[in-house]
């Protein structure tokens, strides 16, 4: 998916379409299969056809103002729906993000992904994630004992790290 342009909706209700609010925010954005039969159908039903056609169109077409998303898309419902109460559209972006960051890739890799422009921006998606320091202490251990096996095929134990304990 490639992302050109963004609506933004104004304090007086003005909604202007332009560029993103950096230039990070112009960006190539891969999407996982998993999604892709899922937004092939939604675009299907619910996006007119040409390159300048909303993903998310509101009722007539235009774009779905922040006031009446709710309503429009009946999110409070569904969120209820799948026991999410309370959930927050943005808060699928967080998650998303916290996901790719969970997936080893490194910051500027994740800053390109969410579109920012500041490493501040994108450490918040840097929560330890379950699990992260065990996975860092196996990778360690697989380092080590490649070292270690290394080490045997030569013609001593230099270097070799010893149990302790």
């Amino acid at each position: 998916m490639r992302v050109r342009v963004a609506f933004v909706e104004r304090s007086a209700g003005e909604i202007l379409l332009g560029p993103p609010k950096s230039k990070a925010g112009r960006r190539v954005v891969g999407v996982p299969q998993a999604v892709v039969p899922v937004l092939r159908e939604h675009l299907s039903i619910f996006v007119k056809d040409g390159p300048g056609a909303l993903i998310f169109p509101g009722v007539q077409g235009g774009p779905l103002r922040r006031g009446n998303f709710n309503k429009m898309s009946a999110w409070p419902y569904a969120a209820k729906s799948i026991g999410a109460e309370g959930l927050h559209f943005h808060d699928l972006r967080h998650t998303g993000n916290q996901f790719a960051a969970s997936s080893g890739a490194n910051l500027r890799d994740l800053m390109a992904r969410m579109g920012h422009d500041s490493e501040r921006a994108a450490m918040i998606y840097q929560h330890e994630s379950r699990g992260a320091d065990q996975a860092i202490t196996d990778a360690i251990d697989r380092h080590v004992q490649a070292e270690q096996d290394d080490d045997e095929d030569d013609d001593g134990s230099s270097g070799v790290l010893a149990p302790v304990g």
